[in-house]
């Protein structure tokens, strides 16, 4: 890969294998996470359909009879 300039910024171009290990296409938006002094990762965020998906895992989850109380919870 190269870096190239693009405007006033560095631009690289990712892999197809990448791209599609990332499930990414064009307009979408990445993390550049520094793994090290020479290494970086790239991720994508969650969806909103994701999100919620992880949110629906979580249903039932808390022990019966629990009841949110948000005067509590801010309590704490």
């Amino acid at each position: 890969m190269r870096v190239a300039k693009w405007g006033n910024s560095l631009a690289v171009r990712l892999p197809k294998g990448i791209v599609d290990e990332l499930g990414i296409s064009d307009g979408d938006d990445v993390t550049l996470r520094i793994l090290g002094p020479r290494e970086f990762g790239v991720e994508r965020p969650l969806s909103v359909e994701e999100h919620l998906q992880r949110l629906r895992g979580l249903r039932g989850v808390m022990p019966g009879g629990y009841r949110f109380d948000r005067e509590d919870a801010n309590e704490r």
